[in-house]
């Protein structure tokens, strides 16, 4: 690993970080450089809010750089990394949201600030500013009879340059904008459960979409999501990096027994790598919190698969790996 251990950010971690979690850092991402190295693709998963964490900051060079290939994330984070794109400095933070009163959060609400822990995303600035121009995308799809995933009206809407004049970040920490660059396969299961989905129903609701079809569904992007494995398979290894747990690492996960139990598609090879940063413990049925090898028993993953789990706040472990696998 010598050629990835030369930078500052390399040599710190790769001096200090030998026992624990960080030791499984070290072994998760020197297991994610073998699978790249060994011409091994890799699915990165996000749940959370790693958008509005900013991620974008590391895992938009992961894109560009073709660490990444394919794309699992909740619908907020599909819109937060573009809120933030879009509206950066109208943010507010509140280092002290421990210690915020029931008055002291309607007195956000009041000034249209939404809370994620300790940021304000500002609504007029970053999710209507969204709306007015994924609405017009909506809108000439559906008079065009035409349907697309969620991500890929997100897609229409950077690559247009409509955005562009609200830019307040430097767009090359968008990771949205550079997964739309390289068309990059995203998976958003539950779509409908962000801001962005409640938004298309109001509009449904309201008449201004007729065609409630005109986003395609969650059933969909598993169809697509089978078809994009089965694809990729025949000639590499798809990993799975997983941030945090939920539907972004739960849904796309099940592709491959499903491939295998349900369409008896046997041939088709198990994830070849898995990792999971996670906070969650393993009690009372958590699937966030179970350890990799229950994966086996579903048919996921192999008993050979590398497979690795850090027990840690993926706010600070994910950019850290990144900076591996970069070489930084």
């Amino acid at each position: 690993m010598s050629q990835h251990s030369a930078a500052p950010v390399s040599a710190f971690l790769r001096h200090h970080y030998r026992h624990f979690n960080a030791a499984a850092l070290i072994d998760a991402a020197d297991g994610y450089i073998r699978h790249l190295d060994n011409g091994g693709q890799m699915m990165v998963t996000l749940a959370g809010a790693m958008s509005t964490a900013e991620l974008g900051l590391s895992l938009a060079e992961m894109i560009r750089q073709d660490k990444v290939h394919a794309i699992t994330c909740t619908g907020a984070n599909l819109e937060e990394d573009i809120y933030n794109l879009v509206a950066h400095d109208h943010y507010e933070r509140v280092p002290n949201y421990r210690d915020l009163t029931p008055q002291d959060e309607q007195a956000l609400l009041e000034k249209h600030f939404n809370r994620v822990t300790d940021t304000c995303i500002p609504e007029a600035e970053a999710i209507r500013r969204i709306e007015k121009a994924v609405l017009e995308e909506w809108q000439a799809a559906d008079q065009a009879g035409e349907r697309y995933f969620p991500h890929e009206f997100m897609y229409r809407i950077l690559l247009s340059g409509k955005l562009e004049e609200y830019y307040q970040i430097d767009p090359k920490n968008s990771w949205m904008l550079a997964a739309a660059q390289k068309n990059l396969p995203i998976i958003v299961p539950g779509w409908e459960d962000s801001t962005t989905g409640n938004i298309f129903a109001s509009h449904v609701i309201d008449g201004n979409i007729r065609n409630v079809h005109t986003v395609r569904s969650g059933i969909e992007y598993m169809i697509y999501l089978a078809e994009h494995y089965t694809n990729v398979t025949k000639d590499t290894s798809l990993g799975f990096f997983q941030i945090g747990g939920g539907i972004a690492g739960d849904f796309p996960i099940c592709v491959v027994p499903m491939l295998h139990q349900d369409l008896q598609r046997t041939e088709v090879p198990l994830w070849g790598y898995f990792c999971q940063i996670s906070d969650s413990t393993t009690s009372y049925g958590s699937y966030s919190g179970a350890v990799p090898n229950e994966k086996i028993t579903w048919g996921k993953l192999a008993i050979e698969t590398p497979k690795y789990i850090i027990e840690s706040d993926a706010s600070i472990v994910a950019p850290l790996i990144f900076a591996l696998v970069l070489g930084q």
